[in-house]
């Protein structure tokens, strides 16, 4: 009677024990399964990013035309739109007839003392020929004098004159300087008018329309080079030892729960000062306070965007 009281205790027993140890079981499969599929060791995480350029007005004006759109692809110092360059190009006819009046004024002083040279010259051979005359006493001393003193004045006339001429031009010489100058100012001016785009990049946002009136520092669009983005990741102080500048490393793009995408990077930039981990990166110690930057160039297929997440292995 005691055994068969036992024999149906162990079985009471087994048949509540059994599926207990089935559950566990099948528990633990299916978070295996379930965290296996997306499982990767990573070394650190970031977010994508690329360099963007805000493209402001130089000039005042209205804008007369503007052909960036937002999503197009510019080549650099392609010219994309231009303020009204009426009043700038009118300030400069201004400035070229000035010039040419100033510069009228210049004295060709040659020219103006030929003239005066002669008489010199003549003086000069007068001169000598009186003074033969007054060795053979068929002239006076007094002529001699006389046709010195003469040719003295008119020596003193001529450089004169010359110092006067090249002072004139001198003056000439610098207000024709002072013009040009403000002509090369008037000539950047017309130039700052052409917007262009200082890189090679697509439009991100357009910020103004043609006809607008902009001034100096109005935002016009934005532009950045989406070919080759960076990613910006954090790095413990454990793992600075194991990065260096040019080193190549696997970067993964997530497209969804299973879809990661794997790139050739190079790490172009290490931080030299440790900060507090972001709140949005996740490191590989999440204990970590303070983490190290770093950023990874990455050329694009055209499937990064700005502010998709990455990982980042790092590779000896």
């Amino acid at each position: 009677m005691r055994t068969m009281l036992n024999g149906n205790r162990r079985l009471k027993s087994g048949y509540f024990q059994l599926p207990a140890v089935r559950c566990r079981l099948i528990f633990a499969l299916l978070l295996a399964s379930s965290c296996g599929g997306r499982q990767q060791k990573y070394d650190a995480t970031g977010v994508f990013e690329a360099t963007e350029v805000t493209v402001s007005a130089e000039a005042t004006g209205r804008l007369l035309w503007f052909d960036a759109e937002e999503g197009m692809l510019l080549q650099a110092n392609r010219q994309v739109g231009c303020v009204d360059t009426t009043q700038l190009r009118l300030q400069r006819l201004q400035v070229q007839a000035r010039i040419k009046a100033t510069q009228s004024r210049h004295v060709d002083i040659p020219i103006q003392t030929a003239a005066l040279e002669l008489q010199i010259a003549t003086a000069k051979t007068e001169l000598r020929r009186f003074e033969n005359l007054l060795k053979s006493d068929a002239a006076t001393q007094k002529q001699v004098d006389d046709i010195r003193a003469q040719a003295a004045l008119l020596e003193t006339q001529l450089a004169a004159q010359k110092s006067a001429m090249e002072t004139g031009n001198k003056g000439v010489a610098d207000e024709t300087l002072a013009l040009k100058a403000q002509l090369a100012q008037l000539d950047d001016q017309l130039q700052k008018c052409a917007i262009t785009s200082p890189t090679a990049g697509t439009v991100l946002a357009k910020y103004a329309q043609p006809g607008e009136l902009v001034a100096p520092g109005k935002a016009l669009f934005k532009v950045a080079n989406l070919e080759n983005m960076t990613l910006r990741a954090y790095i413990t102080s454990s793992q600075l030892t194991q990065v260096k500048i040019g080193q190549r490393v696997k970067v993964f793009s997530d497209f969804g729960e299973k879809d990661m995408k794997a790139y050739d990077g190079a790490i172009t930039w290490i931080s030299d000062k440790a900060e507090f981990t972001p709140k949005t990166i996740q490191i590989r110690d999440e204990r970590a306070n303070l983490v190290y930057a770093i950023k990874i160039t990455v050329k694009n297929d055209g499937y990064l965007k700005r502010g998709m997440y990455g990982e980042l292995i790092i590779t000896n």
